[in-house]
Order: C-alpha cells, then structure tokens, then sequence
C-alpha cells in the first residue's frame, strides 16, 4: 500500500492555504469579503519593470534554461542595490545568489545546513514557514519569545541561559513580521556575538524593510556580520512583484556555496524575462519607494480607526505591511477573527498562527485599496 512519509505528520497545511478555501466558499455564497490578512500587495510594479519583462519576452532566445545563479547583471543589480540600500558591500561573484522567491531560501538553507536532530532556534512569534521547514527536515525548532515590553526584541538574558550547544541555525527577522518592530543596529550587533559565542548560523529575513522604514537596515552593514550571518531578501513586497517569485540570499561564498549545492538539484533556473524585470525594479530610484509609502501611509492611518472602532489595543510601529492589534483580554482572538468573517465579512488574520506569544493578538494586512477599509470601518 502506497504510504506518505513520516515528515508529513510533523506539519499542517499553511493557515492561509485552508482559510482561503473557507473565504471563497464565503463568496461563492455571494458575500462580499474583504481581505485584509494577506500581505499581497494589491499595487502594480513600475512601468519599467513590466517593460523590461515583455522585451525579453519578445526575443526568441530568451525561453531556454538559465544559469542557477542567476544572470551577471542581475547578480550585479542586487550588489548595487545592497550598497545603495544598506551601505552593505557585496561581491556579486560569489555572496549573492537569486532565488524563486526568497521562501525557497528557508528550505535550501535548512538543507544545506542542518542534520537529523539539530536544533534551530525560531522566533515567537514568527513566519509559520521556520517552523515547519525545519519540521520537514528533521531538525528541532527551540523558540525563543518576542516580548511586545521588549519592542518584540530577543531576550538575550534567557537565550544566554540556555543550552545552545546543539543550535546550528538561528532565525531572525527584522523588521519583524507581524508586529511591525524595526529591530536596530544594537539588536543586530548583539545576535552577531551569540551567534559567535555559541558558533551557529544566523539568518535574518529581511523582505520588509522600504515598507514605511525611514532607515532600512541589513544584519550585514554590523562589524564582521558575514562570518556569523547570511540574509535572505525579496522583490516582492517592495517592489509589487509577489506573484513573480524574486528573492534573493547574501553571505560569505563559502555558504553560498552551500546553498547552491542543494538549490540546483531542486530547480533549473530563473526565466530570463522575470529576471530582467527584476533588475529593472532594483535601479527605481528613492521616489519608487516615496510613491508607494504614501499610499500605505493613508492606509495605515485608515486600519488604526479601523482597529480602534472595533476595540482592539495598537501599537504604532515606524513601518511594515500590517497592523498588529491585541484583543481585550475579556474577548478571544480566535472567536473574533470568525465574527468578523462570519458577521461582518472582513478576513482578518489571528496572532496564533505565528506562535504562542501571538495568541490574543489579531494582524491587519495593508494590501488594501483605501475604500474598501472604509467600506470596513462601516460595518463596523
């Protein structure tokens, strides 16, 4: 008899892979959703972009298979771009390899770097996808809390109680998805010294940063950052790109190396096409970013009345792509979502799903068009 393997036992389906198959039945019964917990941007990417995509399209040798690291320009591209950026310098030759979308990242870098029975630590709260993907290795996710009195920042006290002797890897991601936290030069420092103390790898996923951020910053602008660390990034939040599927990995070559090695028996390369797209969406200048943010400015301010009429308790980030709201401690988050689903037609995503420390907490995603949250605001 045909049997599926063990590692499935160890992950679910993806939250929003299940609860949007609840949402389309919803509106296969004629309800009007509004979807407000995915982090799509609803946006369209520059002209330019669109352009340099349909160009390439056009020419009749640009459909066969592409290298697994990428064009040279586009390598070159994000190296400009993390020296522009981040003030971070790079070599394209060898510290920056492309990815279909950075999420591929987590896998290969899980693959490449940890054994049956290694320990990896994982934010909480955090990207679901850290957990599960080590799950699907057979490493062992060890949590260490985000703390909304520490801004969501790691409690270095009690990591440095722990027994990290069996970490090989360590996930970081700032600014954190979903509370909105910037991180800061200090917390980056700081992950760099356990991270040298104890001899492991740390990894900070960085697809946020241009989303309001007056300051983006990278893990690797610290002091020897590369030794310790790699960073994973992606086109598709600051660019509009999600469907596209952009990423991108930097670090020492040595790990890219590595990464390689799996990744290339897993794919065959980028469409050229999408890849020059993406260079073009990596030389759009400062206004880019302005254009875009002054629209998730006004929504941001839009969601905050939105939150506050339903009674929920803000913490106002600087920047990122959602709202993170607590829940009344009288009130479960849980059952709040669904009312707002059920009753007022409004898809909203619960803090649980990214750990323990999410539970009473509800995120609101800004990939909204503005008359829709008001139209949100009004049921309410």
């Amino acid at each position: 008899m045909i049997g599926f393997s063990k590692r499935l036992g160890e992950v679910k389906e993806y939250y929003f892979s299940t609860k949007l198959k609840e949402v389309q039945q919803l509106r296969d019964q004629g309800k009007d959703i509004i979807n407000m917990g995915i982090g799509s941007p609803d946006l369209p990417p520059d002209h330019t972009v669109i352009q340099a995509l349909k160009q390439c399209a056009d020419q009749s040798n640009s459909h066969g298979y592409q290298s697994y690291i990428g064009t040279p320009s586009l390598r070159k591209s994000f190296a400009k771009y993390y020296k522009t950026t981040y003030g971070v310098q790079l070599n394209p030759e060898g510290e920056i390899l492309p990815l279909i979308g950075s999420k591929e990242g987590i896998m290969h870098i899980s693959m490449a770097f940890l054994d049956e029975g290694d320990e990896v630590l994982i934010p909480n709260p955090g990207y679901p996808t850290y957990h599960s993907v080590t799950r699907l290795v057979k490493a062992i996710p060890v949590y260490y809390d985000l703390k909304a009195s520490k801004n969501w920042a790691p409690d270095f006290e009690a990591l440095e109680k722990q027994d990290l002797s069996r970490v090989k890897l360590m996930w970081v991601n700032y600014p954190h998805m979903p509370t909105g936290a910037p991180g800061s030069k200090e917390v980056f420092q700081r992950l760099i010294d356990l991270a040298k103390t104890h001899q492991f790898l740390l990894v900070n996923d960085n697809p946020y940063s241009h989303i309001l951020y007056p300051d983006p910053l990278s893990i690797l602008s610290q002091a020897r950052a590369l030794e310790y660390a790699m960073e994973l990034n992606s086109l598709s939040k600051s660019f509009n790109i999600p469907g596209w599927r952009v990423g991108m990995l930097a670090g020492n070559k040595d790990y890219i190396q590595a990464v390689l090695r799996v990744k290339s028996n897993m794919d065959s390369g980028m469409f050229l096409g999408i890849q020059e797209g993406a260079r073009a969406a990596l030389e759009l200048g400062g206004d880019w970013f302005d254009q875009n943010n002054q629209i998730y400015g006004k929504r941001r301010e839009l969601v905050w009345k939105l939150a506050d009429k339903i009674g929920l308790e803000i913490k106002k980030q600087p920047g990122g792509m959602f709202v993170w709201t607590k829940v009344p401690l009288a009130i479960s988050a849980s059952e709040m979502v669904d009312e707002l689903l059920y009753e007022k037609h409004i898809f909203v995503t619960p803090g649980f799903i990214f750990g323990s420390q999410g539970e009473g907490y509800i995120r609101f995603s800004l990939c909204v068009p503005e008359p829709r949250i008001e139209e949100a605001i009004n049921r309410i």
